[in-house]
């Protein structure tokens, strides 16, 4: 009875440890996808910027575009991402 007692609590400390690994796990793929997200955005902003100031127009039509691109592709892939998990 004794041992069957202490198996018990092994299993329940490898369970604790598994789960704990799959949290880190997680957290480290999500911030990694949102330090991708920021990142793909401001150079979309930036190459917008330059490509609006090398054109000379009055708006800032390629810095929307590529801004609102950028965003709509990497929300594109998270939810793609989301749903294959």
């Amino acid at each position: 009875m004794k041992i069957l007692m202490q198996n018990k609590k092994k299993l329940r400390q490898k369970s604790s440890v598994n789960q704990r690994k799959k949290y880190i796990r997680d957290y480290a793929r999500y911030s990694n996808f949102a330090f991708k997200l920021i990142a793909v955005i401001l150079a979309a902003f930036f190459i917008g910027m330059k490509l609006d100031r090398w054109i000379s127009l009055g708006f800032p039509l390629f810095t929307l575009l590529l801004s609102v691109g950028a965003l709509t592709g990497t929300l594109f892939l998270l939810i793609k991402d989301l749903s294959s998990k």
